[in-house]
């Protein structure tokens, strides 16, 4: 089983950057996909951004692109996401998953594909 723990949220104004880190124990976050989600208050949660197995081979939300990036140290066994140019609309709790074998597709966005999710980090963006 593979514990994820986030860190890096907090309040931040409009057009700032936040750098979010996914912390795994139990697995090697370089053999799985890996994938940023956000739920923001009466809201769905929803896809954010989303990291290959074993590839730099990525895929972003319409809202993510551009802004956000998502990578992976495997010498720190921690995936990050770096976010810029924050809206008020980013404010949300964001979570990093993993998904391990046996995977069912190369499609980042599916939640129900994730196996292990983080406890989640808050995000407030002031405008």
């Amino acid at each position: 089983q593979v514990v994820l723990v986030e860190s890096g949220g907090g309040l931040v104004q409009a057009g700032g950057t936040l750098r979010l880190a996914c912390a795994a124990r139990g697995g090697m976050l370089g053999r799985y996909n890996v994938g940023w989600f956000r739920q923001a208050p009466g809201k769905e949660r929803e896809f954010v951004a989303g990291l290959l197995r074993n590839v730099d081979i990525t895929d972003y939300s319409d809202s993510a692109r551009n802004r956000f990036t998502i990578t992976r140290v495997e010498a720190e066994n921690t995936a990050y996401l770096q976010m810029s140019g924050l809206k008020a609309e980013d404010t949300a709790i964001y979570y990093c998953a993993v998904d391990v074998p046996p995977y069912s597709s190369d499609n980042r966005r599916p939640q129900d594909d994730y196996d292990s999710w983080g406890q989640g980090t808050q995000v407030t963006v002031s405008s």
